[in-house]
Order: C-alpha cells, then sequence, then structure tokens
C-alpha cells in the first residue's frame, strides 16, 4: 500500500471541509449509506465539470479541481474498502 493511499482520508476531509464548511464539523458520516451518496455525488458533480471543460464552459483550473478531487474520493473509497476486507478477514481468523 502506498503512503498516499494512507493518508487519502485526510485529504478528503481536507477538500470536503473546504468545498462545504458545516460538513466538517460532523466529521465522518454516521452510515455507510451516506458515505456512498457523498461518494456519488462527488463523481457526478466532477463529471459534470469534466464534461464542461471538454465542450469549453469550464475552464482548466476547474477540470484540474475535478480531477484531483476525484482522485481523493476514489482513494478514500479504496482505503475504506481495504480496511473493511482486513477487518472481516480477522474476523475469520478468530478462534470459535
Amino acid at each position: 500500500m502506498s503512503i498516499f493511499a494512507a493518508i487519502a482520508p485526510d485529504l478528503y476531509l481536507r477538500d470536503r471541509a473546504v468545498l462545504r464548511p458545516e460538513a466538517a464539523q460532523t466529521g465522518l458520516p454516521d452510515h455507510a449509506a451516506d458515505f456512498a451518496a457523498e461518494f456519488a455525488a462527488t463523481l457526478n458533480r466532477n463529471e459534470a465539470t469534466a464534461r464542461a471543460a471538454m465542450t469549453g464552459d469550464a475552464d482548466v483550473h476547474a477540470l484540474i479541481e475535478a480531477l484531483a478531487s476525484t482522485q481523493n474520493a476514489v482513494e478514500t473509497v479504496a482505503a475504506v474498502r481495504d480496511r473493511v476486507v482486513e477487518a472481516y478477514q480477522e474476523i475469520l481468523r478468530m478462534p470459535i
């Protein structure tokens, strides 16, 4: 695992705090469904920005920000998935 994957959740929360300051006060989402919905919304928003950049409606700076935000979101989800898989494997290794 790369060092960046280990710090991806922190980077995602930092970016989220800049975009939505009211969300930064609550910390991580309370439920997995909220996390998944926020991830999907982030991807949809960034995809719309990418489309706008392709048609000339958005500038290159907005596209770069959208790509970086998408990368942070995907790496965060991958890091959470890895942690869940590790936890599940630990549970399977427990003696009965």
